[in-house]
Protein backbone atom coordinates (compact mmCIF):
# COMPACT_ATOMS: atom_id res chain seq x y z
CA UNK A 1 0.00 0.00 0.00
CA UNK A 2 0.92 3.48 -0.65
CA UNK A 3 -0.59 6.84 -0.25
CA UNK A 4 -0.94 9.09 -3.50
CA UNK A 5 0.45 12.31 -4.00
CA UNK A 6 -3.52 14.00 -2.69
CA UNK A 7 -3.45 11.77 0.74
CA UNK A 8 0.57 12.72 1.00
CA UNK A 9 -0.58 16.33 1.36
CA UNK A 10 -2.92 15.87 3.03
CA UNK A 11 -0.95 13.43 5.76
CA UNK A 12 1.98 16.56 5.84
CA UNK A 13 -0.12 19.03 6.85
CA UNK A 14 -2.02 16.85 9.43
CA UNK A 15 1.18 15.99 10.96
CA UNK A 16 1.84 19.59 12.05
CA UNK A 17 -1.22 20.26 13.51
CA UNK A 18 -2.54 17.23 16.46
CA UNK A 19 -5.91 18.51 16.90
CA UNK A 20 -6.78 18.22 12.84
CA UNK A 21 -4.39 15.11 12.70
CA UNK A 22 -6.68 13.28 15.60
CA UNK A 23 -10.15 14.68 14.15
CA UNK A 24 -9.21 13.95 10.76
CA UNK A 25 -7.73 10.41 11.34
CA UNK A 26 -11.08 9.36 13.66
CA UNK A 27 -13.26 9.88 11.04
CA UNK A 28 -12.17 7.57 8.96
CA UNK A 29 -10.18 4.47 9.24
CA UNK A 30 -8.36 4.66 5.95
CA UNK A 31 -6.92 8.52 6.77
CA UNK A 32 -6.19 6.50 10.36
CA UNK A 33 -3.75 4.25 8.80
CA UNK A 34 -1.65 5.79 6.08
CA UNK A 35 -1.40 8.95 9.14
CA UNK A 36 0.31 6.45 12.04
CA UNK A 37 0.62 3.22 10.42
CA UNK A 38 2.81 5.00 7.44
CA UNK A 39 5.77 2.66 7.21
CA UNK A 40 3.53 -0.20 6.29
CA UNK A 41 2.35 1.79 2.70
CA UNK A 42 5.00 0.97 0.46
CA UNK A 43 2.69 0.26 -2.21
CA UNK A 44 -0.28 2.19 -3.94
CA UNK A 45 -3.12 1.13 -2.10
CA UNK A 46 -5.55 -1.20 -4.20
CA UNK A 47 -9.42 -0.79 -4.26
CA UNK A 48 -10.20 -4.14 -2.28
CA UNK A 49 -8.17 -2.74 0.38
CA UNK A 50 -10.10 0.61 0.65
CA UNK A 51 -13.40 -1.49 0.21
CA UNK A 52 -11.73 -3.13 3.30
CA UNK A 53 -11.22 0.07 5.14
CA UNK A 54 -14.95 0.66 4.21
CA UNK A 55 -15.94 -1.77 5.65
CA UNK A 56 -14.73 -1.60 9.20
CA UNK A 57 -16.13 1.80 9.27
CA UNK A 58 -19.65 1.02 8.49
CA UNK A 59 -21.48 0.15 11.76
CA UNK A 60 -24.58 -0.99 10.24
CA UNK A 61 -22.83 -4.52 9.54
CA UNK A 62 -22.86 -7.26 12.42
CA UNK A 63 -20.83 -9.57 11.04
CA UNK A 64 -18.09 -9.31 8.48
CA UNK A 65 -15.97 -12.40 7.25
CA UNK A 66 -12.59 -11.31 5.47
CA UNK A 67 -10.60 -13.36 3.33
CA UNK A 68 -7.68 -12.11 1.38
CA UNK A 69 -4.31 -13.55 0.13
CA UNK A 70 -1.20 -13.55 1.89
CA UNK A 71 0.45 -10.18 2.20
CA UNK A 72 -2.51 -8.77 1.29
CA UNK A 73 -2.26 -6.47 4.25
CA UNK A 74 -5.70 -7.91 6.08
CA UNK A 75 -4.61 -8.91 9.15
CA UNK A 76 -2.62 -5.18 9.75
CA UNK A 77 -5.89 -3.32 8.59
CA UNK A 78 -8.32 -5.35 10.91
CA UNK A 79 -6.32 -7.11 13.54
CA UNK A 80 -3.72 -4.48 14.07
CA UNK A 81 -4.76 -0.80 13.12
CA UNK A 82 -8.77 -1.25 13.20
CA UNK A 83 -8.68 -2.39 17.02
CA UNK A 84 -7.05 0.89 17.75
CA UNK A 85 -9.25 3.25 15.31
CA UNK A 86 -12.38 1.65 16.73
CA UNK A 87 -11.12 3.24 20.21
CA UNK A 88 -9.34 6.71 19.17
CA UNK A 89 -11.91 7.03 16.33
CA UNK A 90 -15.59 8.28 15.98
CA UNK A 91 -16.57 4.56 16.76
CA UNK A 92 -15.31 5.05 20.44
CA UNK A 93 -15.55 1.60 21.14
CA UNK A 94 -15.17 0.45 24.87
CA UNK A 95 -13.89 -3.18 24.77
CA UNK A 96 -12.56 -4.84 21.64
CA UNK A 97 -11.71 -8.66 22.03
CA UNK A 98 -9.24 -10.43 19.84
CA UNK A 99 -9.29 -14.03 19.21
CA UNK A 100 -6.93 -16.42 17.61
CA UNK A 101 -6.00 -20.08 17.38
CA UNK A 102 -3.96 -20.38 20.24
CA UNK A 103 -2.78 -18.17 23.27
CA UNK A 104 0.44 -17.95 21.76
CA UNK A 105 -0.64 -16.19 18.33
CA UNK A 106 -2.77 -14.03 20.33
CA UNK A 107 0.05 -12.40 22.68
CA UNK A 108 1.46 -12.06 19.49
CA UNK A 109 -1.43 -10.05 18.30
CA UNK A 110 -1.65 -8.00 21.58
CA UNK A 111 2.45 -7.74 21.27
CA UNK A 112 1.51 -5.86 17.78
CA UNK A 113 -0.44 -3.64 18.82
CA UNK A 114 1.51 -2.83 22.10
CA UNK A 115 4.47 -1.86 19.88
CA UNK A 116 2.89 0.57 17.99
CA UNK A 117 1.64 2.05 21.34
CA UNK A 118 5.37 2.09 23.08
CA UNK A 119 7.41 2.94 19.54
CA UNK A 120 5.34 4.40 17.64
CA UNK A 121 6.20 8.66 18.52
CA UNK A 122 2.72 9.97 16.78
CA UNK A 123 0.34 7.23 17.90
CA UNK A 124 2.06 7.54 21.29
CA UNK A 125 1.12 10.95 21.67
CA UNK A 126 -2.37 10.90 20.55
CA UNK A 127 -3.58 7.65 21.86
CA UNK A 128 -1.53 7.27 25.25
CA UNK A 129 -1.31 6.74 28.00
CA UNK A 130 -2.07 3.02 28.52
CA UNK A 131 -0.89 0.03 30.53
CA UNK A 132 -0.97 -3.69 30.23
CA UNK A 133 -3.38 -5.75 32.21
CA UNK A 134 -4.10 -9.13 33.02
CA UNK A 135 -7.70 -10.68 32.65
CA UNK A 136 -9.00 -13.25 35.26
CA UNK A 137 -9.71 -15.79 32.38
CA UNK A 138 -5.88 -15.53 31.70
CA UNK A 139 -5.92 -13.01 28.77
CA UNK A 140 -3.51 -10.07 28.87
CA UNK A 141 -4.61 -6.56 27.73
CA UNK A 142 -4.55 -2.90 27.08
CA UNK A 143 -6.51 -0.28 29.01
CA UNK A 144 -6.26 3.39 27.29
CA UNK A 145 -6.59 5.47 30.73
CA UNK A 146 -8.32 8.93 29.30
CA UNK A 147 -11.13 6.70 27.53
CA UNK A 148 -11.61 3.62 29.68
CA UNK A 149 -11.74 1.39 26.83
CA UNK A 150 -10.00 -2.07 26.45
CA UNK A 151 -8.35 -4.08 24.12
CA UNK A 152 -7.93 -8.25 25.56
CA UNK A 153 -7.17 -10.96 23.87
CA UNK A 154 -8.23 -14.95 23.96
CA UNK A 155 -7.92 -17.85 22.10
CA UNK A 156 -10.30 -20.94 20.88
CA UNK A 157 -8.37 -22.95 24.13
CA UNK A 158 -10.65 -20.41 26.11
CA UNK A 159 -13.92 -19.68 27.26
CA UNK A 160 -15.26 -15.95 27.43
CA UNK A 161 -18.90 -16.51 28.27
CA UNK A 162 -19.58 -13.79 30.27
CA UNK A 163 -16.40 -11.60 29.79
CA UNK A 164 -16.57 -7.76 30.58
CA UNK A 165 -14.49 -4.70 31.32
CA UNK A 166 -16.56 -3.06 33.77
CA UNK A 167 -20.18 -2.56 32.72
CA UNK A 168 -19.09 -2.78 29.16
CA UNK A 169 -19.38 -6.70 26.93
CA UNK A 170 -17.44 -6.43 24.17
CA UNK A 171 -18.32 -4.12 21.11
CA UNK A 172 -16.45 -5.61 18.67
CA UNK A 173 -14.99 -9.14 18.22
CA UNK A 174 -12.18 -10.03 15.81
CA UNK A 175 -11.33 -13.68 14.76
CA UNK A 176 -7.86 -13.83 13.18
CA UNK A 177 -6.90 -16.98 11.80
CA UNK A 178 -9.07 -19.40 14.32
CA UNK A 179 -8.20 -22.73 11.90
CA UNK A 180 -5.78 -24.14 10.55
CA UNK A 181 -5.10 -27.24 8.51
CA UNK A 182 -5.30 -29.75 11.37
CA UNK A 183 -8.56 -28.04 13.07
CA UNK A 184 -10.21 -28.65 9.72
CA UNK A 185 -9.51 -31.92 8.70
CA UNK A 186 -12.49 -34.06 10.58
CA UNK A 187 -15.62 -33.36 10.96
CA UNK A 188 -15.43 -33.47 14.61
CA UNK A 189 -12.49 -30.20 14.76
CA UNK A 190 -14.68 -28.37 12.63
CA UNK A 191 -17.87 -28.72 14.75
CA UNK A 192 -16.21 -27.98 17.86
CA UNK A 193 -15.16 -24.67 16.27
CA UNK A 194 -18.90 -24.09 15.13
CA UNK A 195 -19.68 -24.79 18.49
CA UNK A 196 -17.50 -22.40 20.24
CA UNK A 197 -18.11 -19.90 17.94
CA UNK A 198 -21.73 -20.00 18.35
CA UNK A 199 -21.96 -21.24 21.95
CA UNK A 200 -19.26 -18.72 23.41
CA UNK A 201 -18.01 -16.00 20.87
CA UNK A 202 -22.35 -14.94 19.59
CA UNK A 203 -23.13 -14.97 23.09
CA UNK A 204 -20.24 -13.07 24.69
CA UNK A 205 -20.59 -10.16 21.86
CA UNK A 206 -24.37 -9.56 22.43
CA UNK A 207 -24.53 -7.13 19.67
CA UNK A 208 -21.14 -6.31 18.97
CA UNK A 209 -19.98 -6.39 15.70
CA UNK A 210 -17.29 -9.42 14.64
CA UNK A 211 -15.10 -9.27 12.51
CA UNK A 212 -13.17 -12.06 11.01
CA UNK A 213 -10.26 -13.02 8.52
CA UNK A 214 -8.28 -15.45 7.48
CA UNK A 215 -7.81 -18.03 4.76
CA UNK A 216 -10.16 -20.83 2.97
CA UNK A 217 -8.83 -24.28 4.43
CA UNK A 218 -11.90 -26.70 3.79
CA UNK A 219 -15.21 -26.46 2.28
CA UNK A 220 -17.09 -26.81 5.73
CA UNK A 221 -14.81 -24.57 7.64
CA UNK A 222 -16.24 -22.05 9.92
CA UNK A 223 -15.56 -19.25 7.82
CA UNK A 224 -16.85 -21.12 5.01
CA UNK A 225 -19.95 -21.86 7.27
CA UNK A 226 -20.53 -17.92 8.20
CA UNK A 227 -20.94 -17.68 4.67
CA UNK A 228 -23.44 -20.00 4.00
CA UNK A 229 -25.48 -18.14 6.85
CA UNK A 230 -24.97 -15.04 5.30
CA UNK A 231 -25.50 -15.52 1.69
CA UNK A 232 -28.52 -17.86 3.06
CA UNK A 233 -30.07 -14.55 4.85
CA UNK A 234 -29.84 -16.43 8.14
CA UNK A 235 -27.37 -14.33 9.33
CA UNK A 236 -27.32 -10.26 8.00
CA UNK A 237 -23.99 -10.10 6.99
CA UNK A 238 -20.97 -9.37 4.57
CA UNK A 239 -18.70 -11.87 2.89
CA UNK A 240 -15.46 -10.93 1.07
CA UNK A 241 -12.94 -13.13 -0.99
CA UNK A 242 -9.65 -11.08 -2.73
CA UNK A 243 -7.50 -13.49 -4.73
CA UNK A 244 -4.23 -12.35 -6.00
CA UNK A 245 -5.68 -12.86 -8.94
CA UNK A 246 -9.00 -12.73 -10.30
CA UNK A 247 -10.41 -13.24 -13.74
CA UNK A 248 -6.70 -12.89 -15.21
CA UNK A 249 -6.20 -9.45 -13.49
CA UNK A 250 -4.11 -8.74 -10.50
CA UNK A 251 -5.90 -7.27 -7.66
CA UNK A 252 -2.95 -5.38 -6.28
CA UNK A 253 -1.65 -3.97 -9.33
CA UNK A 254 0.35 -1.48 -6.98
CA UNK A 255 2.72 -4.37 -6.16
CA UNK A 256 2.15 -6.62 -8.89
CA UNK A 257 1.19 -4.93 -11.64
CA UNK A 258 1.78 -7.44 -14.27
CA UNK A 259 1.24 -11.37 -15.08
CA UNK A 260 5.31 -11.85 -14.65
CA UNK A 261 5.37 -10.23 -11.57
CA UNK A 262 2.77 -12.54 -10.18
CA UNK A 263 3.81 -15.41 -11.54
CA UNK A 264 7.40 -14.47 -9.73
CA UNK A 265 5.83 -14.33 -6.70
CA UNK A 266 4.33 -18.15 -7.10
CA UNK A 267 7.99 -19.40 -8.02
CA UNK A 268 8.81 -17.59 -4.55
CA UNK A 269 6.08 -19.73 -2.57
CA UNK A 270 7.68 -22.82 -4.39
CA UNK A 271 5.03 -24.87 -2.42
CA UNK A 272 1.60 -25.57 -4.80
CA UNK A 273 -0.80 -26.19 -2.49
CA UNK A 274 0.36 -23.27 -0.49
CA UNK A 275 -0.38 -20.98 -4.05
CA UNK A 276 -3.64 -22.08 -4.81
CA UNK A 277 -4.50 -21.93 -0.80
CA UNK A 278 -2.92 -18.55 0.80
CA UNK A 279 -3.03 -16.92 -2.55
CA UNK A 280 -5.81 -18.15 -4.72
CA UNK A 281 -8.00 -18.93 -2.50
CA UNK A 282 -8.70 -22.43 -3.89
CA UNK A 283 -9.48 -25.17 -1.31
CA UNK A 284 -7.19 -27.57 -2.17
CA UNK A 285 -8.00 -30.94 -1.38
CA UNK A 286 -5.68 -33.65 0.01
CA UNK A 287 -3.24 -35.56 -2.58
CA UNK A 288 -5.67 -38.99 -1.57
CA UNK A 289 -9.21 -37.42 -1.80
CA UNK A 290 -11.48 -39.58 -3.40
CA UNK A 291 -14.49 -36.98 -3.96
CA UNK A 292 -13.47 -33.22 -4.72
CA UNK A 293 -16.32 -30.67 -3.98
CA UNK A 294 -16.56 -29.54 -8.01
CA UNK A 295 -18.20 -32.88 -8.15
CA UNK A 296 -20.86 -32.34 -5.55
CA UNK A 297 -24.58 -30.96 -7.10
CA UNK A 298 -27.65 -30.41 -5.71
CA UNK A 299 -31.35 -30.16 -6.72
CA UNK A 300 -33.92 -28.13 -5.40
CA UNK A 301 -36.64 -29.88 -6.82
CA UNK A 302 -37.32 -33.58 -8.40
CA UNK A 303 -38.05 -34.17 -12.01
CA UNK A 304 -41.13 -33.87 -12.83
CA UNK A 305 -41.18 -37.39 -14.55
CA UNK A 306 -41.59 -40.71 -12.89
CA UNK A 307 -38.51 -42.26 -11.54
CA UNK A 308 -37.84 -45.45 -12.78
CA UNK A 309 -36.17 -47.45 -9.48
CA UNK A 310 -36.90 -45.86 -5.71
CA UNK A 311 -34.23 -48.06 -3.85
CA UNK A 312 -32.71 -47.48 0.01
CA UNK A 313 -29.35 -48.87 1.38
CA UNK A 314 -28.62 -49.13 5.33
CA UNK A 315 -25.46 -49.88 6.80
CA UNK A 316 -26.53 -50.77 10.09
CA UNK A 317 -24.73 -50.64 13.37
CA UNK A 318 -23.37 -53.40 16.06
CA UNK A 319 -23.63 -51.29 18.70
CA UNK A 320 -25.44 -47.94 20.49
CA UNK A 321 -22.95 -47.00 22.80
CA UNK A 322 -21.22 -43.70 22.22
CA UNK A 323 -18.32 -43.90 20.01
CA UNK A 324 -19.40 -46.48 17.73
CA UNK A 325 -20.62 -46.21 14.47
CA UNK A 326 -23.98 -45.30 13.45
CA UNK A 327 -26.79 -46.98 11.68
CA UNK A 328 -27.34 -44.91 8.24
CA UNK A 329 -29.89 -45.31 6.08
CA UNK A 330 -30.00 -43.37 2.26
CA UNK A 331 -32.54 -43.68 -0.73
CA UNK A 332 -32.37 -42.06 -3.84
CA UNK A 333 -35.01 -41.96 -6.92
CA UNK A 334 -33.16 -43.26 -10.34
CA UNK A 335 -34.00 -41.80 -13.93
CA UNK A 336 -32.73 -42.58 -17.22
CA UNK A 337 -30.04 -45.30 -18.17
CA UNK A 338 -26.62 -45.87 -19.13
CA UNK A 339 -25.25 -42.33 -19.65
CA UNK A 340 -28.19 -40.71 -19.03
CA UNK A 341 -28.77 -42.10 -15.74
CA UNK A 342 -29.38 -39.66 -13.01
CA UNK A 343 -29.22 -40.36 -9.49
CA UNK A 344 -31.52 -37.88 -7.04
CA UNK A 345 -30.42 -38.52 -3.52
CA UNK A 346 -33.42 -38.18 -1.00
CA UNK A 347 -33.51 -35.82 1.96
CA UNK A 348 -35.40 -38.92 3.61
CA UNK A 349 -31.82 -40.19 5.71
CA UNK A 350 -31.65 -41.80 9.40
CA UNK A 351 -28.02 -41.43 10.89
CA UNK A 352 -28.34 -42.28 14.38
CA UNK A 353 -27.51 -44.90 16.89
CA UNK A 354 -30.11 -47.58 16.85
CA UNK A 355 -30.86 -50.95 18.42
CA UNK A 356 -32.15 -53.84 15.97
CA UNK A 357 -35.43 -53.32 16.91
CA UNK A 358 -35.18 -49.52 16.17
CA UNK A 359 -33.37 -50.35 13.13
CA UNK A 360 -36.39 -52.78 11.49
CA UNK A 361 -39.03 -50.08 12.27
CA UNK A 362 -37.13 -47.51 11.25
CA UNK A 363 -36.15 -49.03 8.04
CA UNK A 364 -39.61 -50.02 7.20
CA UNK A 365 -40.97 -46.74 7.86
CA UNK A 366 -38.44 -45.60 5.34
CA UNK A 367 -39.36 -47.66 2.70
CA UNK A 368 -43.04 -47.00 2.75
CA UNK A 369 -42.49 -43.18 2.76
CA UNK A 370 -40.26 -43.13 0.02
CA UNK A 371 -42.21 -45.75 -1.96
CA UNK A 372 -45.19 -43.69 -1.86
CA UNK A 373 -47.37 -46.36 0.14
CA UNK A 374 -45.86 -49.40 -1.22
CA UNK A 375 -42.65 -50.88 -0.12
CA UNK A 376 -39.43 -49.82 -1.79
CA UNK A 377 -36.44 -51.79 -2.42
CA UNK A 378 -34.16 -51.93 0.57
CA UNK A 379 -30.22 -53.16 0.02
CA UNK A 380 -28.18 -54.29 3.28
CA UNK A 381 -24.59 -55.36 3.32
CA UNK A 382 -24.56 -59.40 3.69
CA UNK A 383 -22.34 -60.03 5.92
CA UNK A 384 -22.14 -61.04 9.78
CA UNK A 385 -24.45 -59.14 12.12
CA UNK A 386 -26.47 -58.06 8.59
CA UNK A 387 -27.75 -61.25 8.09
CA UNK A 388 -29.73 -61.25 10.88
CA UNK A 389 -31.32 -57.94 9.99
CA UNK A 390 -32.00 -59.04 6.39
CA UNK A 391 -33.52 -61.92 7.67
CA UNK A 392 -36.22 -60.27 10.01
CA UNK A 393 -36.88 -57.35 7.21
CA UNK A 394 -37.93 -60.55 4.96
CA UNK A 395 -39.66 -62.21 7.69
CA UNK A 396 -41.60 -59.18 7.95
CA UNK A 397 -42.33 -58.90 3.77
CA UNK A 398 -40.01 -56.36 2.77
CA UNK A 399 -38.48 -56.48 -0.32
CA UNK A 400 -34.77 -56.88 0.91
CA UNK A 401 -31.52 -57.88 -1.03
CA UNK A 402 -28.37 -58.90 0.43
CA UNK A 403 -25.83 -57.54 -1.19
CA UNK A 404 -21.88 -59.11 -0.89
CA UNK A 405 -19.10 -56.73 -0.95
CA UNK A 406 -16.32 -59.85 -1.91
CA UNK A 407 -14.23 -58.84 0.85
CA UNK A 408 -12.98 -55.41 -1.16
CA UNK A 409 -12.69 -52.30 1.30
CA UNK A 410 -14.86 -49.51 1.71
CA UNK A 411 -12.21 -47.26 0.06
CA UNK A 412 -11.96 -49.22 -3.03
CA UNK A 413 -15.92 -49.54 -3.25
CA UNK A 414 -16.20 -45.72 -3.00
CA UNK A 415 -13.21 -45.52 -5.55
CA UNK A 416 -15.13 -47.67 -7.87
CA UNK A 417 -18.10 -45.31 -8.26
CA UNK A 418 -16.38 -41.91 -8.19
CA UNK A 419 -17.08 -41.46 -12.04
CA UNK A 420 -20.67 -40.86 -11.05
CA UNK A 421 -19.42 -37.81 -9.25
CA UNK A 422 -17.30 -36.60 -11.23
CA UNK A 423 -19.88 -36.58 -14.57
CA UNK A 424 -22.28 -35.39 -12.63
CA UNK A 425 -24.82 -38.20 -12.11
CA UNK A 426 -25.56 -37.88 -8.67
CA UNK A 427 -27.94 -34.95 -7.02
CA UNK A 428 -27.93 -33.77 -3.32
CA UNK A 429 -30.90 -32.17 -1.13
CA UNK A 430 -30.14 -29.26 0.18
CA UNK A 431 -30.51 -30.37 3.57
CA UNK A 432 -28.08 -30.47 7.37
CA UNK A 433 -28.28 -34.49 7.24
CA UNK A 434 -27.43 -34.29 3.15
CA UNK A 435 -24.49 -32.31 4.26
CA UNK A 436 -22.64 -34.79 6.56
CA UNK A 437 -23.40 -37.13 3.96
CA UNK A 438 -21.34 -35.12 1.80
CA UNK A 439 -18.92 -34.12 4.29
CA UNK A 440 -18.09 -37.83 4.85
CA UNK A 441 -17.55 -37.98 0.94
CA UNK A 442 -15.37 -35.67 0.56
CA UNK A 443 -13.31 -36.40 3.90
CA UNK A 444 -13.46 -40.33 3.23
CA UNK A 445 -10.80 -41.98 5.22
CA UNK A 446 -9.87 -38.47 7.28
CA UNK A 447 -13.52 -38.45 9.13
CA UNK A 448 -14.36 -40.49 12.26
CA UNK A 449 -17.84 -41.42 10.84
CA UNK A 450 -18.08 -42.50 7.33
CA UNK A 451 -21.57 -44.66 7.84
CA UNK A 452 -23.92 -42.40 5.79
CA UNK A 453 -20.86 -42.49 2.42
CA UNK A 454 -20.56 -46.36 3.05
CA UNK A 455 -24.64 -46.38 2.49
CA UNK A 456 -24.71 -44.17 -0.48
CA UNK A 457 -21.74 -46.68 -2.20
CA UNK A 458 -23.57 -50.06 -1.53
CA UNK A 459 -26.75 -48.30 -3.00
CA UNK A 460 -24.67 -46.51 -6.00
CA UNK A 461 -23.31 -50.06 -6.49
CA UNK A 462 -26.67 -52.09 -6.83
CA UNK A 463 -27.60 -49.09 -8.52
CA UNK A 464 -24.94 -49.36 -11.30
CA UNK A 465 -25.92 -53.05 -11.82
CA UNK A 466 -29.44 -52.35 -12.60
CA UNK A 467 -29.02 -49.48 -15.03
CA UNK A 468 -28.33 -51.84 -17.90
CA UNK A 469 -31.82 -53.90 -17.34
CA UNK A 470 -34.79 -52.48 -19.24
CA UNK A 471 -37.99 -53.83 -18.67
CA UNK A 472 -39.19 -56.92 -20.44
CA UNK A 473 -41.35 -55.63 -23.19
CA UNK A 474 -42.71 -57.61 -26.00
CA UNK A 475 -42.97 -55.21 -29.15
CA UNK A 476 -43.33 -55.60 -32.99
CA UNK A 477 -39.96 -54.35 -35.35
CA UNK A 478 -41.94 -55.15 -38.42
CA UNK A 479 -43.64 -52.79 -40.33
CA UNK A 480 -44.60 -49.04 -38.57
CA UNK A 481 -44.22 -48.38 -34.87
CA UNK A 482 -47.16 -48.74 -33.28
CA UNK A 483 -46.66 -46.93 -30.17
CA UNK A 484 -46.00 -49.51 -27.62
CA UNK A 485 -43.22 -47.28 -25.74
CA UNK A 486 -45.18 -43.85 -25.36
CA UNK A 487 -45.85 -44.74 -21.76
CA UNK A 488 -42.35 -44.76 -20.84
CA UNK A 489 -40.30 -41.58 -19.45
CA UNK A 490 -38.58 -39.86 -22.65
CA UNK A 491 -35.21 -41.73 -21.94
CA UNK A 492 -36.41 -45.44 -21.97
CA UNK A 493 -38.34 -44.15 -24.45
CA UNK A 494 -35.52 -43.38 -26.59
CA UNK A 495 -33.87 -46.59 -25.72
CA UNK A 496 -36.02 -48.71 -27.01
CA UNK A 497 -36.97 -46.72 -29.86
CA UNK A 498 -32.72 -47.62 -30.68
CA UNK A 499 -33.15 -51.07 -29.83
CA UNK A 500 -36.45 -52.12 -31.95
CA UNK A 501 -34.75 -49.84 -35.04
CA UNK A 502 -31.57 -53.01 -34.30
CA UNK A 503 -33.95 -55.46 -34.67
CA UNK A 504 -36.00 -54.06 -37.61
CA UNK A 505 -32.17 -53.93 -39.21
CA UNK A 506 -31.32 -57.21 -38.14
CA UNK A 507 -34.82 -58.59 -39.08
CA UNK A 508 -34.49 -56.85 -42.87
CA UNK A 509 -30.91 -58.70 -43.62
Amino acid sequence: MAKNNKIGETISKLLDDRDARVDAAGKSHYLFFHIYFSRYVTFETADFQREMFALTEDEKISMCVIVAFRESGKSSIVTTSYPLWSILGKQHRKFVLILCQTQPKAQQALRNIRWELENNEILREDMGPFQEEAGPWGAQGLVFRDSGAKIAIGSLEQSIRGIRHCEFRPDLIILDDIEDTASVKTQAGRDKTWEWFTGEIIPAGGNAQIFAVGNLLHHDSLLKRIQKHIESCQTPGVYREYPILKNGISLWPGKFPTLDDIEAQRRRIMDRIVWFREFLLEIVPDDDQLILPSWIHYYDELPKEPARQVVMAIDPAISTADGRDFTAMVAAHVYGYRDKIRIYILANMVNARLTFNETIVQAEAMSRTIGGGNKAKIYVEDVAYQKALIQELKRNGNPVEGVSVAGTDKRARLMSVTHLFETGKIFFPRTPMAETLVNQLLGFGVESYNDLADALTLLLHKVMAERDRMPVMAFSFKGEYNGEFDHLPPDEKEYMMNVREQCRNLFLL
